[in-house]
């Protein structure tokens, strides 16, 4: 609804303007005034004009407000020096509002450009790891964003199924005595199968010839019985990425294994493409000098076999191919790579991907352990959540027992990591703090305890859905309380075009927060049930309930309605 007050805004300045016949091209940006005194929307674009009408900024906005007609949505227009403050008509404005909330509130018109979103991409040799999890949720939390935004978007996993890790994994099923545990999950299996044989490499070395042995036939021949294993440990461990993911409510579209670009023969043409570019010092590959990039860029071994960069490049043409936009998601230190492989597919005419780093997240010292030793698995760290959760709806709500307080433990141990993740930017090192991340003051469970406060309500109101009338008289009188909720509620889908074209996820989680904090105190200070303006204020407090709901959502994060 703020796009479209925008939207009225900037047609009428450009109709005063041209009243004045200022044919001067400018871009008109508006802004939230720190105080509402100084009104709902501003715009200082007087500034842009200055230079070129050679008059002073505040000159120029009280020529434009002498001329300026007030939009339908608009009460009035006042310049502060070469500010023009917008005050909204907040019962036609509200009203607008009020009607728009529907249960698909959110949800924009189509975009022309098509996406591709790839994130994750763990390799499979074991399961996710807590060194995975932020790529999984800020891509995932993403996706969700963009298709919000309109974007016809389909998200991509990278499967490394020809790697050296596989080959590693593959020696072991071949050369070690190891029984995979059919009670555990696959992935674990197989990520203690990769432990042993690092173990193994250390201790004789010589072993990395035969693995090295393992990878040049499999991606020169591919034999069938070798086929057979990388494709069993492979299978094996995404099997078990996928029922993480499902926990943590992440689906990738589609699985696109590195192999295909062997097989269908274009690594070949990729290495073709950048024939003129490279040269041959037993390994092939490319200078990167010229380009300020002190490190080369290796495209073929020794031996004749590709490496992951050059499998890369030719995944990165084929997305620039099947979708207008490409966008990957990586961690800070694939930042030299990244810039490698950019210059490489410039090289070749295809558009740079566009990237978003991520720092890193950690658990403080002591905080959980883990039970394999080898790494702090999600499963460990969803485990870990839920139980805490438990424990915190065990001492609030003793009342609630066996299935339904499992099932909302998961909601908020799940939504607890999620929104801990997802509510800081990606620059930003993470250290996970339990007591933040499960704080029914301050995180998410605080956020879905207003949708379930909202729900509440609304059944013990019998509350049935249907739309009140709506009349200025009755929304002219509204409360200060109502009308910042409103006005906070009609943000959210300038919040939802923003991150999309930002893609940044944060805005969102920090929207959903302040949405849930203005809710509660409505909530706490407003009386609904028997006030004289009962009808409309359950309409408020079911288009929260819809808008908090939907802004969760976007996140990947239940709202339960009991909590």
């Amino acid at each position: 609804m703020y796009r479209k007050l925008e939207n009225q805004a900037a047609k009428s300045v450009q109709a005063a303007m041209k009243k004045l016949q200022w044919n001067v091209a400018v871009n008109i940006k508006f802004e939230q005034p720190p105080s509402p005194d100084m009104g709902d929307l501003a715009t200082n674009m007087a500034f842009q004009l200055a230079g070129v009408l050679k008059k002073s900024p505040a000159a120029i906005a009280e020529n434009i407000l002498g001329n300026l007609e007030v939009p339908p949505l608009i009460a009035r227009v006042e310049t502060r020096g070469p500010y023009l403050n917008f005050f909204i008509d907040n019962a036609k404005f509200f009203q607008e509002v009020l009607e728009s909330v529907d249960e698909g509130y959110g949800h924009l018109e189509l975009q022309e450009d098509s996406v591709i979103l790839e994130h994750t991409s763990a390799n499979p040799n074991g399961p996710l790891h807590i060194g995975h999890i932020r790529n999984a949720i800020i891509g995932d939390s993403l996706a969700r964003i963009l298709r919000a935004g309109g974007y016809p978007l389909e998200t991509q996993y990278y499967v490394n199924d020809m790697g050296r890790q596989i080959a590693m994994i593959v020696w072991g099923l071949q050369n070690l005595d190891y029984q995979l545990n059919p009670e555990e999950k696959s992935d674990v299996e197989m990520g203690k199968l990769y432990f042993q044989v690092n173990e193994a490499l250390k201790a004789n070395p010589e072993i990395k010839r035969e693995i090295d042995k393992i990878l040049k036939i499999y991606e020169q021949e591919f034999p069938p019985q070798l086929e057979k294993l990388f494709n069993l440990v492979v299978d094996e461990c995404l099997e078990g990425v996928k029922e993480t993911s499902q926990r943590l409510h992440i689906h990738h579209d589609k699985f696109v294994r590195e192999s295909q670009f062997i097989r269908e023969g274009r690594v070949d043409t990729i290495l073709d493409e950048l024939k003129v570019y490279t040269k041959e010092n037993e390994v092939l590959y490319l200078d990167l000098n010229q380009f300020g990039i002190e490190k080369e860029l290796i495209l073929r071994r020794s031996d004749g076999t590709s490496l992951y960069s050059t499998r890369d490049l030719a995944y990165h043409e084929q997305k620039a191919e099947e979708a207008n936009i490409s966008i990957d998601i990586l961690g800070s230190d694939h930042k030299l790579a990244l810039e490698q492989l950019s210059v490489a597919l410039e090289l070749i005419g295809c558009p740079r991907p566009e990237v978003i780093f991520y720092e890193f997240i950690t658990l403080p010292e002591g905080s959980m352990s883990t039970r394999r030793g080898v790494f702090i698995s999600v499963d460990d760290l969803l485990d870990e959540a839920v139980k805490r959760a438990m424990n915190e709806l065990i001492e609030r709500r003793p009342e609630l027992v066996g299935r339904e307080r499992k099932k909302i433990a998961e909601i908020i141990g799940v939504g607890a990591i999620r929104f801990y993740i997802a509510r800081l930017s990606p620059e930003k090192h993470v250290v996970f703090k339990w007591d933040e991340a499960l704080s029914f003051e301050r995180g998410c469970a605080s956020i879905q305890y207003a949708h379930a406060r909202a729900c509440k309500l609304l059944e013990k109101a019998n509350y049935s859905h249907v739309q009140v009338e709506l009349d200025e008289d009755g929304l002219n009188v509204l409360e200060e309380m109502e009308m910042d909720l409103i006005k906070t509620i009609a943000r959210f889908t300038r919040v939802i075009e923003e991150s999309a074209e930002a893609r940044r996820v944060h805005p969102v989680a920090q929207y959903a927060l302040e949405l849930a904090g203005v809710f509660n105190r409505f909530y706490k200070s407003i009386p609904v049930l028997g006030s004289d303006a009962e009808d409309l204020r359950l309409m408020l407090v079911d288009k929260s309930r819809i808008t908090i709901r939907n802004s969760l959502a976007l996140l990947g994060i239940e709202s339960p309605a009991s909590m």
